[in-house]
C-alpha cells in the first residue's frame, strides 16, 4: 500500500509563476505538482492552498494523524502564525517545512519561523526543488514507502 504525503502551500502561493518572478521563478506550482506526482509514483501525493490561516489549521487536523507526512509551506504565516506552529506541534505526522526563497537572504523579520521548532526539518532557498528535497527526505529517510 502506497504511503501518503500532503504538500500544504500557504498564502500567495497559488501565484506561484506570476508573482516576484525573480524571487518564486515563472512556474506554477500545479505544473509542479504533476512533475513530482510522475516521479514518484510509489507515494499517494496530495496537494492543498489556501491564503486563509484557519484552513491550513484546520487541513493540518484533518491530515495530521492519517497520513505518513507533510511538507509544508506556510507563507508569511511561518514568520506570524503562533497557532500555525501549535497546529503542527499539536499532531503525530512529521511535518517538514519548505521555503522556495532563502528567507535569510531576506527581510529581518523573515528570520523568525513560529513553525520550524515544530517540523523535522526545514528547507529553504533551493526554489521548486525544495518541495523535491522533502519529499526524497521524506520516502527515504522517514521510511514512507
Amino acid at each position: 500500500m502506497s504511503k501518503r504525503i500532503m504538500i500544504i502551500n500557504g498564502p500567495n502561493l497559488n501565484l506561484l509563476g506570476k508573482r516576484e518572478p525573480e524571487i518564486y521563478g515563472n512556474q506554477d506550482f500545479e505544473t509542479y505538482f504533476g512533475m513530482l506526482s510522475k516521479v514518484y509514483v510509489e507515494v499517494r501525493l496530495e496537494y492543498y492552498q489556501s491564503n486563509v490561516e484557519g484552513e491550513l489549521i484546520n487541513k493540518l487536523h484533518e491530515v495530521g494523524f492519517s497520513h505518513d507526512a507533510i511538507i509544508i509551506n506556510p507563507g508569511a504565516y511561518t514568520h506570524t502564525s503562533v497557532a500555525l506552529g501549535d497546529a503542527i506541534a499539536a499532531i503525530k505526522t512529521p511535518v517538514i517545512e519548505v521555503h522556495i526563497s532563502n528567507l535569510y537572504r531576506r527581510e529581518e523579520y523573515r528570520h523568525t519561523s513560529y513553525t520550524a521548532p515544530h517540523c523535522a526539518g526545514v528547507i529553504s532557498g533551493f526554489g521548486l526543488n525544495g518541495y523535491e528535497l522533502a519529499l526524497e527526505y521524506a520516502v527515504t529517510m522517514m521510511g514512507t514507502t
